[in-house]
């Protein structure tokens, strides 16, 4: 994982209400184990005509997208069943950080272990955010994880929730499993601090 500190960026706005992971990908993309070549699959039934042809109205479709690193979503975003790849097709697309009013739990957990940043903000904001990018397709935001807070155009900070332990591996660019191995000195200090005990009884 890339460590996330800080990230510029204009929004794509998918304002749609409880869009669930088969929205975001569909089934018939979950065969693969890789990361790769998910985000030209993401939003498909929305992002494709059924003869394969681009929908020139999705908003994924249309030239303001290109480099966009932040969903504007709406809310209850990520609902519906679990899988992974559904954080893996936004990021492959090249999406690092998604704003929304509330996640489902589940979504929420994988993007957070994945390296995708899922932010929290309340209802004015976000359809400030919403007006912004009807307004100007190219307006950005900055989002400073250390401190937690989203910069809009006009100056205003909001601050958004995460937990301590996510938001240490997403500064760091670590997994868990990367979380773990980098204690691995600490754990073996204390385990020769602490030798096991035998039991001879019996």
């Amino acid at each position: 994982m890339q460590p996330f500190t800080t990230l510029t960026s204009h929004m794509v706005a998918i304002p749609t209400e409880n869009i669930d992971t088969d929205q975001i990908i569909p089934a018939q993309f979950l065969k693969t184990i890789s990361k790769k070549g998910l985000g030209k699959n993401l939003f498909f039934h929305w992002r494709y005509s059924e003869d394969g042809s681009p929908r020139t109205d999705f908003p994924l479709n249309q030239p303001e997208a290109q480099g966009a690193s932040i969903l504007l979503a709406g809310d209850n975003f990520g609902c519906g069943s679990s899988r992974e790849h559904a954080p893996w097709s936004l990021m492959d697309f090249g999406f690092t950080a998604v704003i929304s009013t509330s996640f489902a739990d589940i979504f929420r957990n994988n993007s957070l272990k994945n390296g995708l940043l899922p932010i929290i903000v309340d209802e004015e904001t976000h359809e400030q955010l919403l007006s912004l990018v009807a307004e100007d397709p190219s307006t950005q935001v900055s989002v400073d994880l250390a401190s937690q807070t989203v910069t809009l155009p006009d100056g205003r900070t909001v601050h958004f929730p995460i937990d301590s332990f996510s938001k240490t591996c997403l500064l760091e660019g670590l997994d868990q499993l990367g979380y773990l191995l980098k204690q691995a000195d600490a754990v073996a200090a204390y385990e020769a601090a602490h030798p096991a005990r035998v039991n001879t009884s019996g």
